[in-house]
């Protein structure tokens, strides 16, 4: 397993050995510190089809599963072929035990939308990727008692390991963080454009989770946007005290409308196309708003890819 980590410096510069977390990054202002990431070569153990185009993938790769944290992402290439060059971004959907209890992998889901994950639908189990991670910020643990979770086309996949985690069900990282506050409510909101396009549905079947749908077509669930949803329970006597939200931007843009005036905690996962994933390109930046009232960029895979909902600033609000 070799490290993507830059190397031990000395003097004043040692107290950055000091930063183990993607989330301490931003202070720092540096370009590529990601201080828990490692690279392996990871083994493909299976994967299977859950909707339409759409795939869950299991990779054999301790090194990575073992650091990751719910909402944090890795990097995946390929080691036959240079086409595409870069690597692609994954969110973590949950990791993986052996009967010992140790971590080996991990699994994610996608969609079939362009040449990485059109080759990622024909590998076998056996086949080897290049992976580095973990990466980015992650979600933060929640203080609500009521807190509602916003998911759209394949923004669903974050939140396994999230509620996995809320419920006590599995720890998370190196040194897994302590559950202080237990929410005492669970809504769990998942929209799509068509019933065949929801995917995992059963993932959300655990323990104290209100899982509710919605389809564009009103084949399943709600008939409408999954953002309609949102609107009745924030309107019902036991609003949401906080909201967790990934999808499509469209969708995000319209949870933090519906959130940020009601004063609601909201917390948006970037899909943000990447070219590194961790900080070096600045291909990823977000326009995140600042104390005066501007805006500035901060880069998805380190500054984010989880951003306040109240510090957004979208292409269309710019």
């Amino acid at each position: 397993m070799g490290s993507i980590l830059p190397p031990a410096r000395s003097g004043s510069d040692r107290k950055l050995n000091a930063v183990t977390t993607a989330a301490e990054i931003p202070s720092l202002d540096l370009c590529g510190q990601v201080f828990e990431a490692v690279q392996e070569i990871a083994v493909v153990v299976s994967q299977e089809q859950v909707a339409a185009n759409t795939f869950r993938m299991r990779l054999e790769c301790p090194g990575v599963a073992a650091q990751i944290r719910p909402g944090q992402f890795f990097m995946v290439r390929s080691l036959e072929r240079s086409d595409p060059l870069l690597g692609r971004p994954f969110a973590l959907l949950d990791i993986i035990r052996n009967s010992g209890g140790e971590v080996t992998g991990l699994d994610f889901g996608y969609v079939v939308v362009g040449k990485m994950t059109q080759l990622l639908s024909q590998l076998d189990g056996g086949a080897r990727l290049s992976i580095w991670g973990p990466l980015g910020n992650g979600f933060s643990l929640p203080q609500a008692e009521h807190v509602a979770i916003v998911a759209g086309g394949i923004g669903q996949t974050p939140f396994v390991a999230m509620l996995r985690e809320l419920l006590g069900l599995e720890t998370y990282g190196s040194s897994p963080r302590p559950l202080l506050h237990k929410p005492q409510q669970l809504t769990f909101c998942y929209g799509a454009r068509t019933a065949a396009a929801l995917a995992g549905v059963e993932w959300f079947d655990l323990p104290g989770v209100d899982v509710r749908l919605a389809t564009d077509d009103g084949s399943r669930g709600h008939h409408g946007f999954v953002t309609d949803v949102l609107r009745q329970l924030i309107a019902g006597e036991a609003a949401p005290g906080e909201v967790y939200c990934c999808g499509p931007e469209p969708m995000m843009r319209a949870v933090a409308n519906l959130i940020n005036p009601a004063g609601i905690p909201g917390w948006l996962s970037l899909e943000t196309p990447m070219a590194c994933g961790f900080g070096a390109c600045f291909s990823c930046v977000a326009r995140i708003r600042q104390p005066d009232g501007t805006w500035d960029y901060r880069r998805s895979c380190v500054e984010g890819p989880v951003f306040p909902a109240a510090d957004l600033v979208f292409a269309e609000d710019a």
